[in-house]
């Protein structure tokens, strides 16, 4: 109150006189906090130099309070930006138990979460230092992971934690430090700078104040006999007693003899090299010397008072002054403007301080780098000059878990921060070509993931190729059963005079292996890239052939159960199975499959298609039926005659004759079925070119079945046995029959 104002009598009235217009303090961000509420109802204004909480830009709390310190709300944005620069994304975090450390914290946890950050840990430091507490502190920040730890404290909270840290022999770790400890002279003893080597944060800007160091120099006891502070100092500086020097009063320490000079000293009381708290100190007093000015040179009626009044300068009022000094805005000779905010606060610029040691263990305050919230790029950084802890030169890394390369994607751990996440590996067909891909992109239709999953390339094309094994195999079994029918053409052709030839009906005999030849050939046009040609002509021409071949099986078939019937008295049933009407029987049964063909062909004909899953890594050439329903008919009119067939060779198994061609006409018969109907779920289920193999496994397989079962008996009587290709062997009974 006695700065407020005292109470005077004069005229026998009792009025309050304002003698103190204005305060410049404190230091601390609590006790700013503690005046600037008491002086906020008077409108004194108060100035702080190193009050940064941002709680103090309120201005309906604190409207009296103006500071030359930026607020920590910039000095925070400043530190999450920096966090942000070198991809931190698992930092520590230890405050202080006061407004500033507390509220700085939680200011920058809300940024850095914000950037994408997570915090691994959040520690108050006691202010009683309590060992259990501090211990545990330091106990977390070591198992916590994180590498990068901000201590938003005062100086003797930050001391208080290494000196912890020390104890525990606590290594590797980077620090950040907030602007009230980061250029502190109490931590550059030799025992923190093991700690503390690369320790990096953000300090005001600094000056060098002209003239300050003499004036600091020429102080001496001599000059202030009765100043007590100038006394003890100079006892604590020199180690003796000035004041026993001057009269001789106190003998507790030696006498000074007079040689003591401050200039021979290297103390932190006359070391100007990092004067920051100085400097504001110097600003806040030249901005309220500009604002007296602007009072002193009011115009009068042109005031900024109601009716243009100008204030009183004989008694300034503390309101007064608040108002001018709100609109103070001046260039210093250093050229950095000062002026304060809406808020009472000042341009935020801060430099980048890195903790460092000279070759001869000194420590230096490298700025390597600036902040300027004024300037569209806030943050500039000279990345070559920093030496991070343990004297390395390479950044540190601070994660929770590493970075995902491209070709995998990010898995969120449950109850873990986002931070903590497992690197997945993206699913075939899916690729991320991005670091910390939260997830992986499809590719396209024709399009497959290559190994590493980071980039889409064209899917390969598959179908059932004469580079292939298996196309090479069926492709030479192919062609042997074509050679082979050939062949046995051929016997047949120089042995055509013989009994067993003509007893076997040469015409249609010859017929039948011109279909399997056909068979044989057909299955070549399965095999290759699929086109609009090919796809036509494999299903139909291998329909129309097998058609043709069961036709003649099933004529000869009928002849030889027609042949034995006509031996009966009576019987005349051989005139309608001769030559003309064998033909006519073999062309009525091929010209049905051919109109169904034709009908396909002309409605719905297969077509070449790719087959593109999103599944497969291959593009699958094949053939479109066009109509199922023609397919089904192609393959139900061949099962139709095959089991007609099987039943008149069925019937004609046991006829007496040495050589009975039915039997061997139904056992393969049977070959064909079983083929054709294994060959419907393997065709369903086979995946691929593999379908195709089915099929002309199956074309080739019923082939041989028929080719082997009908003509190898035959050839092996022609060719090794042609004692029993005679007339009356072939027309002689067996023995059984003969008993009969």
């Amino acid at each position: 109150m006695e700065l407020m104002g005292g109470r005077e009598e004069e005229s026998g009235d009792t009025y309050c006189q304002g003698r103190v217009p204005i305060v410049i303090g404190d230091g601390g961000s609590t006790l700013s906090m503690v005046v600037a509420h008491f002086l906020g109802v008077f409108q004194l204004p108060q100035v702080s130099y190193f009050s940064s909480c941002a709680c103090l830009s309120d201005k309906k709390v604190f409207p009296a309070f103006l500071r030359t310190m930026p607020s920590d709300f910039f000095q925070v944005n400043a530190l999450a930006q920096l966090v942000q620069h070198f991809g931190w994304t698992w930092v520590g975090t230890v405050a202080g138990d006061d407004a500033y450390g507390r509220g700085g914290a939680q200011i920058f946890i809300d940024k850095v979460s914000k950037l994408g950050a997570c915090i691994a840990l959040y520690e108050i430091i006691p202010k009683n230092h309590a060992p259990a507490e501090m211990s545990r502190i330091v106990e977390r920040i070591s198992v916590s992971g994180a590498r990068v730890v901000l201590v938003f404290a005062l100086e003797q909270d930050a001391k208080a934690l290494f000196t912890e840290a020390l104890k525990h022999n606590l290594t590797g770790i980077q620090w950040l430090a907030s602007e009230a400890w980061i250029t502190a002279a109490i931590l550059t003893t030799p025992e923190f700078q093991s700690i503390l080597q690369g320790s990096m944060g953000f300090a005001i800007r600094r000056a060098e104040i002209p003239g300050l160091q003499p004036f600091l120099l020429r102080l001496h006891p001599s000059t202030f006999p009765d100043d007590p502070f100038v006394l003890q100092f100079w006892e604590e500086m020199f180690g003796c007693s000035p004041h026993t020097a001057v009269s001789g009063t106190f003998a507790n320490k030696p006498p000074c003899n007079g040689s003591e000079i401050l200039a021979n000293v290297k103390s932190i009381y006359s070391d100007v090299s990092q004067l920051r708290i100085s400097y504001n100190v110097y600003k806040g007093v030249y901005a309220i010397a500009y604002a007296l000015e602007a009072m002193l040179n009011c115009v009068p009626e042109r005031g900024p008072f109601p009716g243009g009044a100008c204030p009183d300068t004989q008694t300034i009022k503390p309101w007064q002054l608040l108002h001018y000094l709100k609109k103070v805005d001046f260039t210093n000779e250093y050229g950095e403007e000062t002026k304060f905010d809406a808020n009472g606060d000042a341009v935020a610029m801060y430099d980048l301080i890195n903790f460092q040691l000279s070759e001869t263990g000194e420590v230096q305050y490298a700025t390597v780098g600036t902040f300027d919230e004024t300037k569209s790029i806030k943050l500039l950084i000279e990345e070559s000059l920093i030496i991070w802890n343990g004297n390395q030169r390479q950044v540190p890394v601070s994660v929770c878990s590493s970075s995902c390369p491209p070709g995998t994607r990010k898995a969120i751990r449950p109850s873990f921060p986002v931070c903590c996440f497992d690197c997945v590996l993206c699913a075939a067909g899916e690729v991320s070509n991005q670091t910390d891909a939260i997830e992986c992109v499809t590719c396209g239709p024709e399009f497959w993931s290559n190994l590493k999953r980071d980039a889409c390339i064209p899917k390969l094309v598959e179908f059932l190729s004469y580079g292939d094994t298996m196309g090479m195999a069926l492709l030479a079994v192919a062609l042997l059963g074509s050679c082979t029918t050939l062949a046995v053409g051929l016997i047949f052709a120089f042995k055509r005079h013989t009994p067993l030839v003509r007893a076997n009906n040469s015409e249609l005999s010859f017929l039948i292996l011109s279909s399997l030849w056909l068979c044989f050939v057909c299955a070549l046009a399965f095999i290759g890239q699929p086109t609009s040609w090919s796809c036509q002509l494999r299903h139909t021409a291998f329909g129309i052939a097998f058609c043709l071949c069961l036709s003649c099986i099933l004529g000869k078939t009928m002849v030889v159960l027609m042949a034995f019937k006509a031996t009966l008295p009576g019987s005349n049933a051989m005139k309608w199975f001769r030559p003309p009407q064998l033909r006519a029987l073999i062309f009525l049964c091929t010209a049905v499959q051919v109109g169904i063909c034709g009908a396909w062909l002309g409605l719905a004909p297969p077509v070449p298609h790719r087959l593109m899953t999103r599944e497969s890594a291959h593009i699958i050439l094949l053939c479109d039926m066009g109509s199922t329903l023609a397919f089904s008919l192609v393959l139900g009119y061949i099962g139709l005659l095959a089991a007609i067939c099987f039943l008149l060779a069925f019937f004609a198994r046991k006829l007496p004759d040495n050589f009975n061609e039915a039997k061997f006409i139904t056992f393969s018969m049977l070959i064909f079925c079983a083929v054709w109907i294994a060959f419907v779920p393997a065709y369903v289920s086979s995946p691929g070119k593999y379908t195709v193999a089915v099929e002309v496994f199956a074309i080739l397989a019923s082939s041989y079945g028929l080719l082997l079962c009908i003509f190898a008996p035959k050839c092996y009587i022609i060719l090794l046995r042609p004692e029993k290709n005679t007339k009356k062997h072939l027309m002689g009974r067996t023995t059984v029959e003969k008993k009969i």
